[in-house]
């Protein structure tokens, strides 16, 4: 086998490697081949043109190898992680010569388990059921990433303040990064096509225009909060600190309600859905001034 980047061969066909690999998709096991050429051919261009480094990409569920072909044209090295220990015995089969020549590695197992390698950018197809948590793995490490989510998760992510769609997940990935929509996927460019519309999202890392002390708690008080978007601030943060791990909830609505901090006691009468980022850090910061006391976690 040749190294596509070097040489200029065409990249391998999606559904070729499929009859390869001898597999299909099988949907209560979460497997939605990318199958569309069109698309998979775009996924490493989205990094390429943010100028992302791709000297090391990490790729969480590789299946068949129809992205990871398409990265090794325009990577360094690719880190491809899959849990189906029957795929990745077919990428090793069928990448043997890029893995001898020490620019793929192939990791059998669960990516929310192994250890994950120092890498630049993540490029990936992720499995829909845990996309959530894998990408609050990845998020964490500082690196961008050009990642495959079903289309509702993907808007949730990107979301301004203000809108339908804002909420815990935007206010949390927006913490570590610029979020973009870059491309709408329809279920036909899967095998077998999932029940769902899918989207690409890019994050390009930045530090947030604010500052919290601890990281943790504001990510947890966050969380808690929006458990109950539709009351007040005020109601909110008293209703959830058995979830955001206050020992006294009252103290910090108390403290912002009589003017002891620098928040405007209008912010209690307001509803989680229209509260930027920042204004979260400061409430995060109350609570944890005023609400937690003892061993903090």
């Amino acid at each position: 086998m040749t190294d596509a980047r070097d040489s200029g061969a065409s990249p391998r066909d999606p559904d070729a490697l499929l009859r390869r690999a001898g597999v299909r998709g099988n949907p209560d096991r979460d497997q939605h081949f990318l199958v569309d050429d069109r698309v998979l051919d775009r996924l490493p261009g989205y990094a390429e043109e943010a100028g992302f480094d791709l000297s090391h990409v990490l790729e969480i569920g590789p299946g068949n190898g129809a992205l990871t072909d398409r990265l090794l044209g325009v990577a360094d090295e690719v880190t491809a992680v899959e849990r189906d220990p029957n795929l990745a015995a077919f990428l090793r089969e069928e990448f043997a010569d890029e893995i001898a020549a020490g620019r793929l590695t192939v990791v059998e197992g669960d990516a929310l388990e192994v250890e994950l390698p120092d890498f630049t950018a993540s490029v990936s197809n992720l499995p829909y059921g845990v996309s959530s948590e894998i990408t609050f793995r990845l998020l964490p490490r500082g690196e961008p990433t050009v990642l495959m989510f079903q289309k509702e998760f993907a808007e949730r992510m990107a979301a301004g303040v203000g809108t339908d769609d804002y909420g815990r997940l935007s206010v949390s990935a927006q913490h570590y990064a610029e979020v973009e929509v870059v491309e709408p996927v329809p279920k036909e460019a899967f095998s077998p096509p999932p029940e769902v519309e899918s989207a690409v999202v890019r994050t390009t890392p930045r530090a947030p225009d604010y500052e919290v002390g601890d990281e943790a708690f504001f990510l947890r008080f966050v969380k808690a909060v929006f458990t109950q978007r539709r009351k007040t601030l005020r109601n909110a943060i008293r209703n959830t600190g058995h979830i955001s791990g206050l020992d006294d909830a009252d103290a910090p609505v108390e403290a912002i309600a009589e003017g002891e901090t620098d928040l405007d006691p209008d912010v209690l009468s307001k509803r989680a859905g229209k509260i930027p980022p920042a204004t979260f850090a400061a409430l995060a910061t109350v609570a944890d001034e005023y609400g937690r006391g003892g061993d903090r976690p």
